[in-house]
């Protein structure tokens, strides 16, 4: 439905019915925000303000900008899972847990989890 609201605002912005566009490619910046697709979120931004819209201004999130499967093995090492236990748990390699984690370690800059994720 987002992606159907973005192609319809800019179709509208280049028939110059901007108040309408506004309205559709805002609600598409919401969901594609929402869904976490950046680049889809970005432009609409775009199309948006080339309509005279605004965004909302957003708090930083205290997001690390981590993938999915990178925060679910950071937060079960956090919970003081071994690297077996979360590889059987999300039926992974017991070296592709490492790589996440060295990859998470580098990420947020620390040598150890406990506390640093929210629950």
């Amino acid at each position: 439905m987002a992606r159907t609201r973005l192609l319809y605002g800019e179709w509208l912005r280049r028939r110059r019915r901007r108040r309408e566009a506004r309205h559709q490619l805002r609600s598409a910046h919401e969901q594609f925000v929402r869904m976490r697709a950046a680049a889809f979120a970005e432009r609409a931004r775009l199309e948006l303000t080339a309509t005279g819209g605004r965004t909302p201004v957003r708090a930083p999130e205290s997001d690390p900008g981590l993938t999915p499967q990178e925060a679910r093995v950071a937060r079960l090492a956090a919970e003081g899972a071994t690297n077996q236990e979360i590889a059987a748990a999300l039926f992974l390699s017991a070296s592709t847990v490492e790589y996440h984690l060295a990859k998470v370690f580098r990420q947020l800059d620390i040598g150890r989890l406990r506390g640093v994720l929210p629950p």
